[in-house]
């Protein structure tokens, strides 16, 4: 006969989880003996083992206790329903695991493939990492504010990419970041960034519907703020022109 320590240590579980056992009844409480002890049979022992390995097979505690007292076949029946079902979960993380490991700057987890294949040519046209960083933000949020227009977006960007006048635009944004935003250079780069959106822009085209998503280019430089609220300042003027 064991002591509730005993039965724990043969099962490998806790006096506490013992406890919690006979407290939901997946196991019986024996009465005391005359010295004031609980004491259990090899037969607890047996349950006991059975009970922790189907719990920590992920087998809910309701279901436990059904099995427990099952037959034979009905006890297999319900062991192999468990198996498949771990299976499935196996199945599952191993699909997940797959995906991260293929992430490339979290970019492949959140944006389609379409777009993804933009950023990398942006990388191979030697457009820095900061600059498609913040591209790979932005499409996450124009996305999320219009993702039916993301296909003609898709196609508008490699159309742009395809001409050596937009690479250059953008290597020169680059070196702008970190000037300071009243640098003469900057009005020239404003005026050939302008010049490339009059040559750009779609009628019917609505800048202010992505106001968050140029936003998030500008934010992290001054000087590329100045850009976006001059070029925004004067997109807004040809509209009231032609208006």
């Amino acid at each position: 006969m064991l002591t509730i320590g005993q039965l724990a240590a043969t099962a490998g579980v806790t006096v506490r989880a013992v406890r919690h056992y006979h407290h939901v009844g997946l196991l019986p409480e024996p009465e005391r003996d005359d010295s004031g002890y609980r004491r259990y049979s090899a037969q607890a022992a047996v349950d006991l083992i059975r009970i922790r390995t189907l719990a920590d097979a992920g087998v809910p505690l309701a279901r436990i206790d059904a099995l427990l007292h099952a037959r034979p076949a009905e006890f297999a029946a319900a062991i192999t329903d468990i198996d498949l079902e771990l299976r499935r979960k196996i199945d599952q993380l191993t699909e997940y695991r797959r995906r991260i490991a293929r992430l490339d700057g979290g970019e492949s987890l959140v944006l389609p493939a379409e777009v993804v294949a933009v950023l990398d040519r942006m990388r191979g046209l030697g457009i820095s990492e900061r600059r498609v960083l913040l591209e790979r933000d932005s499409w996450i949020l124009l996305q999320a504010l219009d993702p039916r227009a993301l296909p003609q977006r898709v196609r508008d960007k490699n159309a742009a990419l395809d001409d050596p006048e937009t690479t250059r635009l953008y290597l020169a944004c680059d070196e702008a970041v970190d000037w300071d935003p009243h640098d003469p250079r900057l009005d020239r780069l404003i005026d050939a960034l302008d010049a490339w959106e009059v040559r750009h822009e779609r009628a019917g085209d609505r800048p202010e519907s992505r106001k968050l998503v140029v936003s998030r280019i500008s934010e992290d430089s001054p000087a590329w703020q100045r850009i976006v609220d001059t070029l925004v300042h004067r997109a807004q003027r040809r509209r009231a022109a032609d208006g």
